[in-house]
C-alpha cells in the first residue's frame, strides 16, 4: 500500500472481472458475452455517424442521449424521463449505489450474486445484509419482506446460478418493501425470463437496469440503461452530472440505438443462444454434470466425482476457459457460457477426454 493511497482505497477489495487470456485457437466461455455479432445496421449507424472524416469526433456527444432514451423508451412502452443510460449496467449500477441505496439501513441481496454489489458498497460505504438463496439456489421473496432494509438489489436471472424469479415474487417483494428502493438488474433476461419493466408503472419503488453487452452483442461498446419512475430517474442524473456529464460517446449512442430497433437480430440471437444451451444442458447431464436450470446465457454446473478447479485447469490445458468462483457453496461449480454449437460441442467433447 502507498502512503499516497485514500482510506477507501486501503479499504477496497477490487472486482475481478472475467479473463481476457491471449491464447490461441481460444474457446472462450468465461464472460458471457454473446457468440454471435450484433446487427449489421450497428456497424452502418457508427459509419454513418461518423461521415466520410469524422469531423463529429471532434464535438462532445448529446449528454443526455435522447436519441438512445427515446428509442429505449419505444422499445419498453416507457417515455423517456424513465430512462437513464450509462457507460455499461456496471456504471449505472454504480450510481444507483451512490443515489438510491445509502442509507442508514443495510441493503439486501443475495449471498450468491453478482460480485460487484459489495465492491460497490465498500467504495460507497453502503452497508449491507447478505440473504443466503435456498438450497436450489433460488431467491426466497419471502426473506425480503418483514425486514428493515434501505434497499434491495439482486440480479435476475441471478448470476451466476442463472436461476430466475418469477414476475410475480418480484411484485410481492416490492410490494413489502414501499418505502425501499427494489433493483432488478436484468443482464440476462432476454434469455429465458420476463422483464420486469411493466411492474414499474405498478411500483414507483422498482427500478429495472438492462446492458446491451448480453442478448445484443455490444459489450464492446459498453452501454446500459435503466427504467423507473422518473423521481428515481432524477436522482440517477443528478449523480451522473457531477459525476461526468459524457457517459456515452457518440458513436457507442448510434449503435445502441441501431441494436435496439432491430428486434429481428435479436430476437434471432437469443432463440439460437437458447437453443444451444439446451442442447449443452442435455450434453453434460449425460456426462453426469448436475446443471441448475438457466434462463440466461450461461450454464451452472457441477460434477460430484470431479473437482471444479481441476476440470478448469484441464479444460485450459485444452484451451478452452470457463469461470471457476473459489467462494462458499459454490466452490465445485463451473459457469460456462454458451457458445456457438461448435464451440460447445468442443466444449463437451473435451469434458468427455477428461472424464475419461
Amino acid at each position: 500500500m502507498s502512503r499516497f493511497w485514500s482510506q477507501v482505497v486501503c479499504d477496497l477489495t477490487p472486482y475481478v472481472p472475467g479473463e481476457q487470456p491471449k491464447i490461441a485457437n481460444l474457446i472462450k466461455l468465461n464472460t458471457n458475452e454473446n457468440p454471435y455479432p450484433p446487427s449489421p445496421r450497428v456497424l452502418a449507424a457508427i459509419q454513418a455517424e461518423l461521415g466520410d472524416d469524422a469531423a463529429r469526433l471532434r464535438l462532445y456527444p448529446d449528454p443526455n442521449a435522447d436519441l438512445l432514451k427515446q428509442a429505449v423508451a419505444r422499445r419498453h412502452g416507457a417515455t423517456p424521463d424513465q430512462v437513464f443510460v450509462g457507460n455499461g449496467s456496471d456504471e449505472v449500477l454504480a450510481h444507483v449505489f451512490q443515489a438510491l441505496l445509502k442509507h442508514d439501513a443495510p441493503i439486501l441481496f443475495p449471498d450468491i450474486t453478482y460480485s460487484f454489489y459489495p465492491v460497490y458498497c465498500g467504495l460507497y460505504g453502503v452497508d449491507y445484509a447478505t440473504v443466503p438463496l435456498a438450497d436450489d439456489f433460488t431467491i426466497n421473496p419471502a426473506d425480503y419482506t418483514g425486514r428493515a432494509n434501505g434497499g434491495i438489489i439482486f440480479p435476475n436471472p441471478n448470476a451466476p446460478t442463472g436461476r430466475v424469479l418469477a414476475l410475480d415474487a418480484i411484485a410481492d417483494i416490492a410490494r413489502a418493501n414501499p418505502d425501499s428502493v427494489v433493483v432488478v438488474d436484468e443482464a440476462y433476461i432476454d434469455f429465458g425470463g420476463t422483464t420486469a419493466i411493466p411492474l414499474t408503472r405498478r411500483f414507483d419503488n422498482v427500478l429495472v437496469i438492462h446492458t446491451l453487452s448480453k442478448s445484443r452483442s455490444l459489450a464492446g461498446l459498453r452501454v446500459g440503461y435503466a427504467i423507473g419512475h422518473p423521481d428515481l430517474i432524477e436522482a440517477l442524473e443528478r449523480v451522473k452530472n457531477s459525476f461526468n456529464s459524457y457517459p456515452l460517446d457518440r458513436l457507442a449512442i448510434a449503435g445502441a440505438v441501431a441494436a435496439i430497433e432491430d428486434d429481428a437480430w435479436f430476437a434471432d440471437c437469443c432463440r439460437k443462444v437458447i437453443a444451444t444451451r439446451d442442447t449443452l444442458t442435455t450434453d453434460l447431464s449425460k456426462l453426469g454434470f448436475d446443471v441448475l436450470p438457466s434462463a440466461a446465457n450461461f450454464i451452472f454446473a457441477r460434477h460430484a466425482q470431479h473437482d471444479a478447479a481441476e476440470l478448469a485447469k484441464a479444460l485450459r490445458d485444452r484451451s478452452i476457459i470457463v469461470r471457476h468462483f473459489k467462494l462458499p457453496r459454490i466452490d465445485q461449480f463451473l459457469r460456462i457460457t454458451v457458445g456457438t454449437d461448435d464451440e460447445c460441442r468442443a466444449l463437451a467433447e473435451a469434458l468427455r477426454q477428461i472424464l475419461g
